[in-house]
């Protein structure tokens, strides 16, 4: 749905993090999240399943997904998730 996004929390060295962020940008689409071979992926994808663009982290370097679904109301309101290393 448009306005979904989700915010990924990455460590990239020493004690830095970096935040990236993947939305959907478009009415009908939608993000999903998938976690495989020890790599997340965050998807930006259409109503037909065709992925636009495409996010990908080592799993071991992920801190924390952060997931805003839009609701009813058009307001984004916070799920938090964790990826653990398989």
């Amino acid at each position: 749905m448009k306005g979904d996004r989700v915010e990924i929390v990455v460590d990239v060295g020493g004690s830095a993090t970096r935040t990236y962020e993947v939305v959907a940008t478009r009415a009908g689409r939608r993000v999903e999240i998938g976690n495989r071979r020890g790599v997340v992926e965050v998807s930006e994808v259409t109503r037909s399943g065709t992925t636009v663009r495409t996010a990908r982290f080592m799993a071991s370097r992920v801190l924390a997904l952060v997931e805003y679904p839009v609701l009813d109301g058009g307001r984004a309101e916070p799920s938090a998730g964790s990826v653990e290393p398989d």
